[in-house]
């Protein structure tokens, strides 16, 4: 990014207070992290952002946005009054959009958005100058953020959207205008605030409300409330899944320790994708579908997602201080995603006398529904295939008292949430070296902790 603040000004329709043919390199909205040539943006939210100008100043910012009518306005540094800081970063992300002008790919779902987000951006880089949203910055303040981020020579900007509320990809869609959109899949995530999986569908589908009219509607076809809302999109469509009236489908799939391997309908390809599970080759084929559009070969698309990066903490392995393999993805979690996780998990071969040993924390965000989902998770644990279950946070009390007639007493282990420390102990007593395990909970729960001790 490199812009005078006269046209910073002009696309915000507002003035200068300073020089403004200074160059503009960087923006930031938090002081700690502005640098020199950097526009600082103050945003308010638990702490206000006005309050930390001065620090931005001293790491070298050239300029700040400035609420209209906020108090103690700085006189050492260009400054640049809106009605709104948030909105005019949006703002600003709309024009600086406009003027780079990739193709805008958007990924929205309930569980793997970010896996295929990573995994489109593999497929599309290599030919392709390509930007994507890092870590999860999929929010109304991530999102503009990723595309100020972006190379003036962008080409495809792989934007991860994110939501929790009806109305936030609505107002993400007309930021971006996207030419092609992704639904990954609907679960039940956040129906604290939407109520029913229909209502995240049709939260989720405001991802189109601004497709471009060339564009391409691209969505997990297995899912009946996609397929149903998808007859109002005017747009090509394409769908991927395992049912054989999807566009793209497994035909043949096998998940490993470290990788899971699949061929699909319409191809002699084989593909292999550095994670496991079903779910994270439903995430690939939707990615396909994606490199597809853009005219990739099955070759180089198969290429690239044998050797994509994912994004921290989904599904990675660690190794255990004792020796055993752990699988983490601590990121966040709700019931689709746990019941993907555990599956794909239980389908991994241990050695003979070894275990499978499940450690899972509270899914947040579940509202009303949360005790009944929680223990509805009883279903998909079975004590032959996972061995030993530790369970953390007051909601996974539910599907404790739901496995008491499933898993001896010896096996089934339950901690509130300030026993961590004793689950930690437990865990590091009862480890043998060629046990496995898994880690899952959301983000809030902090398992990462539980790992951190484990390694």
């Amino acid at each position: 990014m490199k812009m005078q603040l006269a046209e910073i000004a002009k696309a915000l329709n507002t003035t200068c207070e300073g020089d403004d043919q200074t160059i503009i390199t960087s923006v930031a909205f938090d002081s700690r992290k502005i640098t020199a040539g950097g526009l600082f943006v103050p945003l308010e939210g638990e702490r206000d952002g006005h309050d930390f100008v001065a620090g931005a100043i001293n790491n070298g910012a050239s300029a700040t946005l400035w609420k209209k009518g906020h108090p103690n306005k700085p006189d050492n540094i260009a400054v640049l009054e809106v009605d709104d800081p948030l909105s005019a970063m949006q703002s600003l992300a709309h024009y600086y959009l406009g003027k780079v002008n990739p193709t805008v790919i958007g990924i929205t779902g309930s569980n793997g958005k970010t896996t295929t987000k990573d995994m489109t951006a593999a497929v599309l880089s290599k030919r392709f100058n390509v930007h994507k949203t890092q870590a999860n910055y999929n929010n109304e303040i991530g999102v503009p953020m990723t595309i100020l981020e972006m190379k003036p020579n962008t080409e495809i900007l792989v934007l991860e959207m994110g939501m929790d509320h009806a109305g936030q990809l609505h107002r993400l869609s007309k930021l971006t205008h996207p030419d092609v959109t992704v639904i990954t899949m609907i679960g039940e995530a956040h129906i604290e605030f939407l109520g029913t999986r229909a209502h995240i569908a049709d939260a989720k589908m405001e991802i189109t409300d601004f497709l471009s009219e060339d564009g391409e509607f691209i969505y997990n076809g297995d899912e009946p409330l996609l397929r149903e809302r998808a007859k109002k999109v005017d747009q090509a469509k394409a769908t991927f899944g395992f049912e054989k009236n999807d566009t793209v489908y497994a035909t043949g799939f096998r998940s490993y320790k470290h990788h899971a391997t699949f061929t699909i309908n319409d191809s002699d390809q084989q593909f292999s994708i550095p994670m496991i599970g079903k779910h994270n080759v439903s995430n690939a084929m939707a990615a396909i579908c994606v490199g597809r559009h853009f005219g990739e070969s099955d070759e180089k698309i198969a290429s690239s997602l044998a050797n994509f990066t994912p994004t921290a903490n989904r599904m990675e392995w660690e190794k255990g201080d004792v020796g055993e393999d752990i699988m983490s993805d601590v990121y966040n979690s709700n019931p689709t995603a746990v019941r993907a996780v555990v599956s794909s998990f239980g389908q991994i071969e241990v050695p003979d006398g070894s275990r499978r040993i499940a450690v899972l924390g509270d899914m947040l965000e579940l509202g009303k529904q949360s005790a009944s989902l929680h223990a509805k998770l009883a279903d998909c644990l079975d004590p032959q295939v996972i061995n030993e279950v530790y369970l953390y946070g007051a909601e996974m009390k539910n599907l404790y008292d739901a496995l008491q007639d499933k898993y001896a007493p010896e096996h089934l282990h339950y901690y509130k949430q300030d026993q961590m420390q004793h689950m930690i102990d437990d865990l590091k007593n009862d480890i043998k070296p060629n046990d496995i395990v898994v880690l899952k909970g959301s983000r809030g729960m902090h398992l990462e902790k539980v790992l951190d001790r484990l390694r």
